[in-house]
């Protein structure tokens, strides 16, 4: 598992090199990606189908439709496709949409999830308090500290809802050998994928985070980290002060 700062061009960079070197070593994982919401799988086949060997196809076909150009730069995420294509192996669509995630935050998980599939995620049973405080903490830090309080219990469901979806994925394709390209908070052992995982198959998961100088504070929460300067950006919580504030 691979994490990211989404914005961060020498990240990705990295993560690209080392899993070319992979590939080139003789490896061929599935190649799991957040970027892809879980219902564009059918479009990427179809794309896979049509057009064996075109990234921009695929694209045009499978990038979520409300973010496409918008929140994930696919300049960033465009290799790691043609990765896929060139050595044909699965390209796995792993995220849960922001209109789902938006139906547990306000009603739930039986919003968007049926008593089996419940059930199937593991999102039936309790969530550990440690478990759930941790996870409410870092929406609180990542949101600078600008949400009210009473919200946090619904946003982290739903990213408990997200990291459940992507484990699912892990497990139907644990059997091919697997790399998860997805943010740092996703792959964090902790809090994040591995948890929703069974012990015997997370035992077999290596976790990596990718953080950024400055903000290296939870570095223990994975197997490993790779430590590069922080890109250059506005201040976020800035921004999202103004919105706040907004209209």
């Amino acid at each position: 598992m691979l994490g990211e700062v989404h914005d961060s061009a020498e990240q990705h960079h990295l993560r690209l090199e080392r899993l070319r070197q992979a590939f080139a070593e003789g490896w061929r994982p599935a190649i799991a990606m957040e970027q892809f919401d879980r219902e564009q799988q059918e479009d990427i086949e179809r794309a896979r189908r049509e057009r064996p060997k075109d990234v921009q196809y695929l694209l045009d076909l499978a990038a979520p439709r409300d973010t496409k150009g918008g929140n994930w730069n696919w300049r960033f995420y465009r290799p790691f496709v043609a990765l896929a294509l060139e050595y044909d192996v699965p390209l796995v669509a792993v995220n849960l949409s922001r209109a789902d995630a938006g139906k547990v935050v306000k009603n739930g998980y039986s919003a968007i999830f049926d008593a089996d599939t419940l059930m199937s995620l593991g999102l039936n049973e309790p969530i550990a308090p440690d478990w759930e405080s941790a996870q409410e903490r870092e929406i609180e830090v990542g949101h600078c500290h600008q949400l009210p309080p009473s919200i946090l219990p619904a946003m982290a469901r739903a990213q408990f809802a997200r990291d459940a979806v992507m484990a699912a994925a892990v497990k139907a394709n644990a059997g091919l050998g697997l790399v998860l390209l997805a943010g740092d908070g996703h792959v964090r052992r902790d809090i994040g994928v591995p948890r929703w995982l069974s012990q015997p198959l997370r035992s077999r998961v290596f976790s990596v985070g990718y953080l950024e100088k400055g903000n290296t504070s939870s570095a223990e929460a994975f197997d490993a980290v790779v430590i590069t300067a922080a890109a250059s950006r506005s201040d976020p919580c800035l921004k999202l002060g103004k919105a706040a504030t907004g209209p």
